[in-house]
């Protein structure tokens, strides 16, 4: 059965090994509060949002759950310098840091008694994380939506790669979005997982509904890993995908890249639903969902079939 007492549900007070990615122009307080009021860990994306809109997030998260939640924080983040210290002047208690190295901030968190995970995509960086004193890494495979490491290593080579070289707390991202996915990489030495793609589909997901019914009709190879120049994110087919894969076929600069990408090109995609110009960005495992559901049907659908493949598999009563 699914073993609820391991390293990472102890580490997060929760009762599944279940986190939700915290991804920008998605994960909202309504996001963040269904996931942990269903048993996983909600995680606030704090990449899209201004100061004052995060604390407001956190406000209304802490209003919606007496549950663990925590923050997902881009260490590229424009304000990241105050972004740090208003999670400490609200009582944050978990952090999950991406896209920088951990060394800057781990220490800080810390000391102040937050909880701090790394989202790496490489095991040489798993090491870095854990040197830098962080509590548990995220592995994320190449499958995973949005910003990817240059790698493009998958999750089933991932997970086992890092899981010998770090000995922290260990979850799995990237192509995860069902009960099945969870017990297969806890088979190669995860011991929870990151769920992003998934949740940005659900009712509570704060995305567009144009963006979202469009991942829900995305067949296989639907998505691409392209701006590898610049930061490699894995995109949707369409007219801004389009866009890019012609000029990086005629050696655009990382000047002409930029100047295609433009400002807001994400939050006209995910948040507004401009699909034209806009730059929807979402997981391979989009493929997989045809429905949109709430929090709560996907974390029991999640936890349903973990039950029922593991006695399937161990000759278990269902």
């Amino acid at each position: 059965m699914l073993n609820t007492i391991n390293r990472v549900s102890k580490l997060f007070g929760i009762r599944y090994p279940v986190v939700q990615g915290g991804m920008v122009w998605c994960s909202g307080w309504r996001l963040a509060a269904a996931v942990s009021n269903a048993g996983g860990l909600g995680l606030l994306g704090s990449g899209s949002m201004s100061i004052d809109v995060l604390r407001e997030h956190i406000g209304k998260c802490k209003s919606a759950t007496g549950k663990p939640f925590g923050v997902n924080v881009p260490l590229m983040h424009p304000e990241i310098e105050a972004v740090m210290h208003l999670l400490v002047e609200e009582g944050v208690k978990i952090v999950f840091t991406s896209a920088g190295n951990p060394k800057t901030w781990t220490g800080f968190l810390k000391d102040r008694g937050i909880t701090v995970a790394h989202v790496v995509s490489s095991s040489k960086f798993a090491v870095k994380s854990e040197e830098a004193g962080v509590d548990a890494v995220v592995a994320e495979g190449f499958e995973a939506g949005g910003h990817n490491g240059r790698e493009e290593t998958t999750t089933l080579c991932l997970i086992p790669a890092v899981r010998k070289t770090v000995s922290l707390p260990l979850l799995a991202a990237g192509g995860i979005g069902t009960g099945e996915a969870l017990l297969a990489v806890q088979a190669l030495g995860a011991e929870g997982v990151q769920i992003g793609t998934r949740f940005a589909l659900t009712r509570e997901s704060s995305a567009h509904e144009a963006f979202k019914q469009l991942c829900l009709n995305l067949q296989e190879g639907d998505t691409k890993l392209l701006l590898k120049k610049l930061s490699p994110t894995r995109l949707v087919k369409g007219d801004f995908m389009a866009a890019v894969e012609a000029a990086e076929a005629r050696g655009a600069s990382v000047e002409e890249l930029q100047a295609l990408l433009g400002r807001g090109r994400s939050q006209k995609g995910i948040f507004e639903g401009d699909l034209k110009e806009g730059e929807p960005e979402i997981g391979q495992v989009a493929s997989l969902f045809r429905q949109q559901q709430s929090v709560e049907e996907v974390m029991r659908d999640i936890i349903d079939a973990y039950r029922r493949k593991h006695a399937d598999l161990f000759g278990e009563e269902k």
